[in-house]
């Protein structure tokens, strides 16, 4: 980090920012292009975000289903980009994809507004259910009628 980078903060929604200070880099070898350079260069960019301690508990549960096997058992997000040649593009797009899916986290779930059925949609079941009675009824035996 150049000694002029400050930490920025991220606005994710008003209870919910981002910090970078909070997150940690690790830089490990990428496979794929890179020609001469992919076997020397460290340039795939792992992050690592503490959310369990960092986010509230909603947004973190939300998290938990959306990161899959991206979030540790102990609350830890670890994502790897490795699609760029370069170490600041592979950390660029780490953040890029960290913040998506924190503002994806962040949002609550609209609640479900109970409705109830129209009186067409329940005379439609009543005579439905009518009419699977009597086809049932017909498939019973003959009762009373001479032989």
């Amino acid at each position: 980090m150049p000694a002029s980078h400050h930490p920025r903060r991220i606005r994710i929604r008003p209870a919910v920012v981002l910090d970078e200070a909070h997150i940690e880099w690790r830089f490990v070898r990428a496979a794929g292009p890179g020609g001469q350079n992919v076997n020397k260069v460290s340039s795939a960019a792992q992050l690592r975000y503490d959310a369990r301690t960092h986010l509230p508990d909603d947004v973190f549960a939300r998290l938990r289903r959306i990161a899959g096997g991206r979030l540790s058992a102990d609350g830890v997000l670890t994502l790897t980009a490795r699609s760029q040649r370069t170490q600041s593009g592979n950390r660029r797009e780490a953040m890029d994809r960290l913040e998506e899916l924190l503002r994806r986290a962040a949002v609550p779930p609209t609640p479900r507004t109970a409705t109830r059925p129209t009186s067409a949609s329940r005379a439609k079941r009543l005579e439905t259910k009518r009419r699977r009675g009597q086809s049932k009824t017909r498939r019973h035996r003959v009762t009373g009628v001479d032989e």
